[in-house]
């Protein structure tokens, strides 16, 4: 019986290994399971010897060569391509777009929650003074953490739509047009 990659059965050293002492194993079977053949486009080289090898005396599989880092893969001009958007005056008016949103707001934000904090560990009358039956100011400061949140939340994804997204798909675009022709119409 032979597994799915056809590897006999009963080559490795798990549960299924097939002990039959009545026909004896031939010659043919022994070099068939000393050396199997992977052709399995789906095999793991990494995770081979496990339960696979004949015994302690076969070799290790080996480990192929690790794939090639970024720098293989991307065309020598295309580095220069992209140093060249980072540059370019829309990048930077996207960049800058951005932190005059996102530096204010993380600031705001910032000295929000620790007014709120400082003021619930050292004001803790103030915190607890009643406004409406059992709801207090630290329930409604509370409770104004998370509402800043989503309208801060809010606030950031309609000033990207309106202010960042177009101009950002646009320098994608460039960049994709300009990679292709260093790439030589290859996408």
């Amino acid at each position: 019986m032979e597994s799915s990659n056809d590897r006999p059965r009963g080559a490795g050293a798990g549960p299924d290994v097939a002990v039959d002492h009545r026909d004896g194993r031939d010659q043919a079977f022994a070099e068939a399971t000393a050396d199997p053949r992977y052709d399995d486009p789906w095999y793991d080289a990494l995770a081979s010897g496990w339960g696979e090898s004949a015994g302690a005396e076969a070799p290790a599989a080996a480990v192929p060569p690790a794939r090639g880092g970024a720098t293989e893969r991307t065309p020598p001009g295309a580095a220069e391509v992209y140093l060249e958007v980072q540059r370019s005056a829309a990048f930077q008016e996207v960049r800058s777009r951005y932190r005059r949103f996102v530096v204010p707001a993380v600031a705001a934000f910032f000295a929000w929650y620790v007014a709120y904090v400082v003021t619930a560990t050292t004001a803790p009358d103030l915190m607890a003074r009643p406004v409406a039956g059992a709801v207090n100011v630290a329930m409604l400061a509370g409770l104004g953490q998370f509402l800043t949140t989503f309208v801060l939340t809010w606030a950031y994804a309609r000033h990207a739509r309106l202010r960042r997204d177009r101009a950002a798909l646009e320098l994608r675009w460039d960049t994709q047009e300009l990679t292709r022709g260093v790439r030589g119409g290859a996408s």
